[in-house]
């Protein structure tokens, strides 16, 4: 059993200072899989490959969960009419420890070695080894790149709804974007605030139709159509924001106490890339059914690959088919000899699918 303060980088250096001996505290740690990233891909996998009977490191610079945590809310997420995102990254995370599967957060991976039977996962608390590897780094928030959002940021400027907004109770305040992550956090804050005015850039909303009905029911929260913002402005505070109107040309100074930008997110794939990994020209992981990369050995799964559907059910199923391909790889057993295939784009006619 692996000591519970190993999570912790700074714990697990001291432990390998004081008892050489103590268990996976080698200065060159070996593992069946290393998992980078612990949101819902990542943490999927582990508990398919710790089942498997594969020792599992699962690796994440920030605190297991991944993107999810933000998630006010869930709706849509099969076996579960309504959860916070916070609690189902720690149902999942909880299921895959439960197994045995080994998470180290706040440990940020430096550098990759791909290449080889045997590949390598530097930190800068340790150096790993491991004979398959399964990149689930995920994504991160897209900026608005106007004046003033960096300036305001954390100062009324944010990217989190349910981080963020209990600090505007009864306040005015802003959401950018027009998917279903814009309209989440704006329901989640319509009953936290007095208004909430949506800006989007086009005439109808990206969401699902339920998310759009709920919007249109409340009184709270009015949208401005076809609106972009130019310029975000205050003092110590976020106040105003200067708003254009893409059609008309026309524009305007708002009074607003927040903005929340929801606008989409992008690959944290530099790091894949920089190791020999094919991207697409999106900077997303290429893959096929099988997740598998263009290294062998070398799996991903989840909102870094080039799957058209960014959803928490895709990424599980991605995570539990990285995990399965990963044993197969390691143990080929006699009912999987399939090769690495080689990685080719998804058509046009396979990125069609029903919402």
């Amino acid at each position: 059993m692996l000591y519970s303060s190993q999570k912790d980088p700074l714990n697990r250096t001291i432990l390998k200072r004081l008892n050489p001996l103590f268990p996976e505290m080698s200065d060159m740690e070996t593992w069946d899989v290393i998992i980078i990233g612990a949101g819902s891909a990542g943490l999927s996998a582990a508990l398919y490959t710790v089942r498997s009977g594969l020792g599992t490191l699962v690796l994440d610079e920030k605190i297991a969960g991944g993107t999810i945590t933000n998630a006010p809310t869930i709706v849509n997420y099969p076996g579960f009419l309504e959860i916070s995102g916070a609690e189902l990254a720690q149902k999942i995370a909880d299921h895959a420890q439960k197994f045995g599967a080994v998470i180290h957060e706040i440990e940020t991976v430096t550098a990759l070695n791909l290449h080889g039977e045997i590949k390598t996962v530097t930190t800068p608390t340790a150096t790993y080894n491991a004979k398959a590897i399964i990149i689930a780094t995920g994504s991160h928030y897209k900026e608005l790149g106007v004046k003033g959002e960096q300036e305001f940021r954390g100062r009324g400027v944010s990217y989190c709804g349910v981080c963020d907004g209990p600090f505007f109770r009864g306040k005015h305040v802003l959401v950018v974007g027009g998917g279903n992550s814009a309209s989440i956090t704006t329901l989640y804050l319509s009953n936290l605030v007095a208004q909430v005015t949506l800006i989007h850039r086009r005439e109808t909303l990206r969401a699902e139709q339920s998310l759009v009905d709920d919007i249109t029911n409340k009184t709270n929260i009015k949208i401005l159509w076809n609106t972009e913002i130019q310029e975000i402005k205050g003092d110590k505070q976020v106040r105003t924001v200067t708003l254009k109107n893409n059609k008309t040309k026309q524009t305007q100074e708002l009074k607003t106490d927040a903005v929340f930008v929801q606008i989409g997110e992008a690959p944290n794939s530099q790091l894949a890339t920089a190791s020999g990994v094919e991207i697409d020209e999106h900077g997303y992981i290429k893959t096929n059914l099988h997740q598998q990369t263009n290294l062998p050995g070398v799996f991903t799964a989840g909102d870094i690959t080039n799957h058209p559907i960014k959803q928490v059910g895709t990424a599980v199923g991605q995570g539990i088919t990285a995990a399965l391909e990963a044993y197969a790889y390691i143990r080929q057993p006699y009912h999987k000899k399939h090769p690495i295939e080689t990685i080719t784009p998804i058509s046009k006619t396979e990125k069609t699918s029903k919402p």
